[in-house]
């Protein structure tokens, strides 16, 4: 593939239509850019934007979140979803604390062997924090570059080596503007070409774009269906949860009950957070969050 074609249109675009979201500001920090990608797993900024500024508020660094019990941690996640994140977010605090000097790495290595760091998000914070050269693929860029170099819909369900290699070949050389190149596309599958309605109108690629130019096939591919929530273990295992949040102490088994009727499914949903780690068993039969 010859030197990308699609920087410069892309780049402009992002310099007009960026949203201002605070850990892309010059004062973020790594600690906080960290933050946000593992909030915005698989959660939209709208939710995830309140709930980071709570975080960032709390615990401005990684020995701040150290310091404290996971449970802390846990109980701040509060409703925004796969509270999992937050014992990770927390493990990788004390990880930052034990092993990095209290300052998260640099190098990508080190941040994919962070608690809950894959590899996307370990080139996401490597390019977003330090300026590195990483080719970033996560949902939204899968979807851009299937469409405009691929001529499909969507891309497929499991990431695969040649996007990794069309990724890796569109790279800018400069570090800082491979940086910029990869929240740019980023940004444009998240306002412009989205899953469901893509706005060619506004894009800055409309011209050059392989799935415009054969006039949008529709069978190459389906968009990912959302889960269904209601009823669902999810479900259970959040209503206990909110229960343990809003507890200042041990909560015993016969207030846990009142969150879910069907015993079978609520008892089930405890022992898998407690095997997640996300609730402490506790004697005379109650819980608590994490100490």
């Amino acid at each position: 593939m010859p030197e990308n074609p699609y920087a410069t249109p892309v780049l402009a675009w992002y310099e007009t239509h960026a949203r201002d979201l605070p850990w892309r500001r010059p004062d973020a920090t790594p600690w906080g850019i960290l933050v946000s990608e593992i909030m915005l797993q698989q959660t939209p900024v709208a939710r995830v934007l309140p709930a980071w500024q709570s975080w960032m508020e709390r615990w401005p660094t990684p020995a701040d979140l150290a310091a404290e019990p996971p449970g802390a941690a846990v109980r701040m996640w509060d409703r925004l979803g796969y509270p999992r994140r937050a014992l990770n977010l927390h493990a990788s605090a004390r990880a930052i604390v034990d092993e990095h000097g209290g300052e998260v790495p640099r190098e990508h290595a080190q941040l994919l062997a962070l608690p809950g760091v894959g590899s996307y998000t370990a080139a996401a914070v490597a390019s977003f924090a330090f300026g590195q050269r990483h080719a970033i693929l996560d949902t939204n860029v899968r979807r851009v570059l299937a469409r405009v170099i691929d001529g499909v819909q969507y891309p497929p369900k499991s990431q695969t080596k040649a996007e990794a290699t069309t990724a890796q070949e569109l790279l800018p050389p400069e570090p800082a503007v491979a940086a910029r190149w990869g929240v740019a596309v980023m940004e444009l599958g998240a306002l412009v070409c989205t899953a469901r309605s893509a706005r060619c109108g506004e894009c800055p690629l409309a011209g050059q774009c392989a799935w415009r130019q054969q006039g949008y096939p529709q069978h190459s591919g389906e968009p990912r269906r959302g889960q269904r929530y209601a009823g669902t273990d999810r479900q259970v295992r959040g209503r206990l949860l909110a229960v343990l949040r809003s507890a200042e102490g041990p909560v015993p088994r016969c207030e846990l009950q009142r969150a879910w009727d069907e015993p079978i499914q609520r008892d089930r949903a405890l022992r898998g957070l407690i095997h997640d780690g996300l609730v402490d068993p506790l004697p005379n039969d109650s819980f608590a969050l994490p100490g």
